[in-house]
């Protein structure tokens, strides 16, 4: 049976510029780095309060996935699926994460479930962030 979501993955380019976005920008914590010989690195990163699940940042690697998998997962950067985060204050979370740069692709608006912005990584993901009503 299963029992949590553990990991999720986002395809990147580099990873050190990827983990740069993620804890300087987004202000998520470094959860491992490890590395399994050359190139082959496992790198997690996840919002400071979020104990159980990790987000693995993962460039594509021809040792890993060999050459014509390395070749797919590129294609795929910047086309994956929409997550949503959660805040407690959507508006002051878009300033803040505005000010370091961030590019949003909405501002904070109102819908019926509460307030969301959407915004993108450094290849394009998208990600929304939601501060959902009482």
């Amino acid at each position: 049976m299963i029992t949590k979501l553990m990991r999720v993955t986002i395809v990147v380019r580099d990873e050190e510029e990827a983990l740069n976005f993620y804890t300087e920008k987004l202000g998520f914590v470094q959860r491992a780095d490890e590395t399994f010989g050359p190139g082959v690195r496992w790198l997690t990163v996840a919002p400071r309060d979020q104990k159980h699940l990790e987000i693995v940042l993962q460039k594509p690697n021809p040792l890993l996935h060999g050459e014509a998998g390395a070749k797919e997962l590129e294609e795929r950067i910047g086309k994956g699926t929409a997550w949503v985060f959660g805040t407690d204050d959507c508006r002051k979370t878009y300033e803040t994460l505005k000010a370091r740069g961030v590019k949003f692709l909405s501002p904070p608006q109102e819908q019926h479930y509460g307030v969301q912005a959407i915004f993108e990584d450094l290849y394009g993901n998208q990600f929304v962030l939601v501060e959902p009503r009482p």
